[in-house]
């Protein structure tokens, strides 16, 4: 098998305040399956991971977690969405942030955090995505 190798583009992303908080947005363009942006953060062991508090925490192995909570990690302000334009590859123990579509200049950038997170986060307070909740997405 050919090891396979990501390289993020150099793409204009700026965090700045979205329905869900702080989100991330790209003002560049970015086509279907590019490699936008690297998860990173410290790799925390089995132990680390079950008693840790944060909710920035991705599994890559059965005994490795990353925990992406640093304000340095530019990809950790990516919000959720039910109907996301970015989805998650992990490859060799590192989390890879890929463009799923063709996305425009001025999108949030958004990918499914997973029905358990979902369920346990995100849908008590209420899903703010532009598929849950269109009529805040609307430009006056």
């Amino acid at each position: 098998m050919a090891k396979r190798k990501f390289e993020p583009g150099s793409f204009d992303l700026k965090v700045k305040r979205s329905l869900a908080g702080l989100g991330l947005f790209t003002y560049s363009p970015i086509k279907k399956g590019a490699c936008i942006i690297e998860y990173k953060g410290k790799t925390l062991t089995k132990k680390e991971d079950e008693a840790s508090n944060s909710l920035y925490l991705f599994l890559v192995s059965k005994t490795k977690t990353i925990d992406g909570a640093a304000r340095s990690n530019t990809a950790r302000y990516i919000n959720h969405s039910c109907r996301p334009n970015c989805e998650i590859e992990t490859w060799g123990q590192r989390v890879w942030v890929m463009a799923k579509r063709t996305i425009k200049a001025g999108e949030e950038l958004g990918y499914d955090y997973d029905k358990e997170y979902f369920n346990e986060y995100i849908k008590p307070k209420g899903c703010k995505c532009i598929k849950c909740a269109p009529q805040l997405h609307k430009k006056v």
